[in-house]
């Protein structure tokens, strides 16, 4: 039916439908987990959770996500509610960076990956603690600039927190009004950024950047380029990293599964929603050098 298109657009088109299709039902869940949270989760209770002290309440954040675990498409719907709820931007962003790799079906995943060996996992996940504890760090102590946009701030739907005493009944529908909103409100990000994400897959010259391998510190940054570029879901990028071991080696590879998870380009384009730009910016400035940093010295 579209043979007449280009191979090229035919390409870009399965890689579009691919990912979306991938990303789909983890973006459905991390909205479902957002309304759950948005009935469920008081600030008073969020104040009984949390330990006062800044570096705990990071360290908390950083571990939460092998007890309740998300994959980076549906992460930024769940750290939006856990700040509008009264999480401390510390401790919510602690959790985003760690939570899609220390999901212990993405550690399994890159156990399988890399021949049943421990190390990449181990290493991928000992990389997101390291990059957790320096953001939440930089948040807690020296950023200054607004995090959340302003019309999301202190955000609530009245309507769903008087059900939060009713009936069990009219909770769970609660949640599934409110994590249904949030769906299709988030998912035109997900697809605008898929959509750049599939292009730049099929038209950004790789064969060139593969050959980039002379220096390792080049090597670990376009490993970095091509984690964002290629936005897989953290579940199956370690089987994609496994085949690119020979030509990059350990560091840059590692640089590539601990990068992608935490900034890929539809996860850009939902952050984009919530939060400042130029707090992006900063945040990905600062992963990107952590995780080179750390990729050179393992």
């Amino acid at each position: 039916m579209f043979n007449f298109l280009p191979h090229s657009v035919l390409q870009m088109g399965t890689i579009f439908l691919s990912i979306v299709i991938e990303a789909i039902p983890f973006v459905l869940l991390g909205c479902l987990i957002s309304g759950a949270l948005q009935v469920f989760l008081t600030p008073e209770r969020v104040q009984k959770i949390l330990p006062k002290n800044k570096f705990l309440a990071i360290l908390v954040g950083s571990f939460l996500g092998f007890f309740f675990p998300s994959c980076e498409c549906g992460i930024v719907p769940i750290i939006t509610q856990f700040m509008r709820k009264g999480v401390p931007e510390h401790t919510a962003f602690a959790f985003m960076v760690t939570a899609p790799i220390i999901n212990p079906i993405v550690l399994f995943s890159t156990y399988i990956a890399f021949g049943n060996s421990m190390k990449f996992a181990l290493l991928r996940a000992l990389g997101s603690f390291i990059v957790a504890l320096i953001i939440g760090s930089w948040i807690a102590y020296f950023n200054r600039s607004p995090i959340l946009k302003a019309e999301l701030h202190g955000h609530s739907d009245h309507h769903v927190e008087e059900e939060i005493r009713k009936s069990l009944k009219n909770n769970i529908w609660s949640v599934l009004v409110h994590g249904i909103d949030e769906f299709f409100d988030t998912g035109r990000y997900l697809i605008i950024g898929t959509l750049i994400a599939s292009g730049m897959q099929v038209f950004l010259p790789t064969q060139f950047m593969l050959q980039l391998t002379s220096s390792k510190i080049i090597g670990i940054l376009v490993m970095l380029i091509l984690a964002f570029t290629m936005s897989l879901c953290s579940e199956a990028d370690a089987f994609v990293g496994s085949s690119l071991l020979s030509l990059f080696g350990t560091n840059t590879i590692v640089a590539f599964l601990v990068f992608g998870p935490m900034v890929d380009i539809k996860n850009l384009m939902m952050m984009k929603r919530s939060f400042h730009g130029k707090f992006i910016l900063q945040l990905i400035a600062l992963i990107s050098v952590v995780v080179t940093i750390y990729a050179l010295v393992i």
